[in-house]
């Protein structure tokens, strides 16, 4: 079993991120009169990264065109409540919202709205990777999968240890794995729970306990269909180190992902599995060869708190906990050459046009 990270790769050093788009509307809310968070906590790619949704806690859906850079004015929606969360399948067939106590699923080509749940708050969800079902976690300790065709319940409910914070199906959509924290004898205690869900027996249960409330959020990701990475749950894991585990054993899979001198906040992982992308409290937002686990890029990023990639994996985006902003970042192109993916080359309309009229010219009459 290996538990030390390869050396750095193409990239050392710490540089800056600047983003080649910064999307804005949502506004800073309120939970008291001392606390005024201003991070949006939801954020989602449609198919083709030509479209972005948002969701946050100052009730407010929105949606942007990312070739132009704008919001969508007509998708926005506004609620009395507040959006727990957003997500968009895959293929692009299916926007779900979580919003008070209920649990929405638009399809979008006709624009039908059904309600797959109405009542205690649905704060996580995932949608499965086939297109084909969604997972909620309720404040109830329950966990539900629901099939997106006919919104109907197809397992559970799958009852959990403490205060659900984050549902993951696996790629075959045959594990469901789950985080919750509850609180001990002086002390809070994360938790993990991965399920079986034709037998709905728990598999895999592990708990950690921990010092600081901001920790609890661990974040936890499916790379197979019997590997998850994830930064804590064994008594050694310090919480600024990925560790890839077989979920039978429990084992660490080849090398770990060391670099982070912070707590990790948020993981990404691109659908082909070649990058990895990891944001922390050390203020980092780091990228990784999943494959080999060398460091392939450190950016230097105020506060990151949400992260995720796009589809074709050439762009982050991420929101940070002091602005209502959502932030596009490129992937370097050493970075996408580094794991086997060549940058595409984009060619302005303009310039389209411009090439077309020359060739027009130059062509025989």
């Amino acid at each position: 079993m290996a538990s030390s990270s390869k050396q750095p790769g193409i990239a050392a050093n710490t540089s800056i991120l600047t983003p080649v788009m910064t999307l804005k509307g949502h506004t800073q809310f309120s939970f008291s009169l001392d606390y005024k968070p201003k991070y949006i906590s939801h954020i989602s790619y449609f198919p083709g990264s030509k479209q972005m949704i948002g969701g946050s806690n100052d009730n407010v859906i929105q949606r942007w065109d990312l070739r132009e850079g704008k919001e969508i004015k007509e998708a926005r929606e506004v609620y009395k409540d507040l959006v727990h969360q957003v997500g968009v399948s895959r293929d692009g067939r299916w926007v779900v919202t979580a919003v008070s106590e209920k649990l929405n699923v638009c399809e979008v080509e006709t624009g039908i709205v059904r309600t797959f749940h109405d009542g205690l708050v649905i704060n996580c969800i995932d949608l499965s990777a086939d297109n084909t079902f969604l997972a909620g976690g309720s404040d109830d300790r329950t966990c539900m999968i629901w099939s997106l065709d006919t919104g109907k319940l197809v397992a559970g409910p799958f009852r959990i240890f403490g205060s659900i914070m984050s549902v993951q199906l696996s790629e075959d959509s045959r594990k469901l794995a789950v985080t919750s924290w509850r609180w001990r004898t002086r002390a809070k205690e994360s938790c993990l729970q991965v399920w079986d869900v034709q037998t709905q027996k728990s598999v895999v249960v592990r708990n950690k306990c921990i010092d600081n409330f901001t920790w609890i959020r661990t974040p936890v990701l499916w790379t197979t269909k019997d590997k998850l990475i994830m930064t804590t749950f064994t008594s050694d894991d310090d919480m600024t180190t990925i560790h890839e585990r077989d979920v039978s054993t429990f084992e660490t899979v080849e090398d770990s992902f060391q670099g982070h001198t912070g707590v990790i906040k948020s993981l990404a992982l691109s659908f082909d599995r070649l990058l990895l992308a990891s944001a922390s409290f050390d203020n980092t937002i780091k990228l990784w060869s999943f494959g080999s686990r060398q460091l392939l890029a450190s950016f230097d990023v105020q506060a990151p708190f949400v992260l995720i990639l796009s589809p074709d994996s050439h762009q982050l985006a991420y929101t940070n906990r002091d602005e209502a902003r959502i932030y596009i970042c490129n992937i370097p192109a050493n970075v996408l050459t580094s794991i086997g993916l060549a940058k595409d080359v984009c060619i302005h309309p303009f310039m389209i046009r411009v090439l077309k009229s020359l060739a027009d010219k130059r062509s025989p009459h």
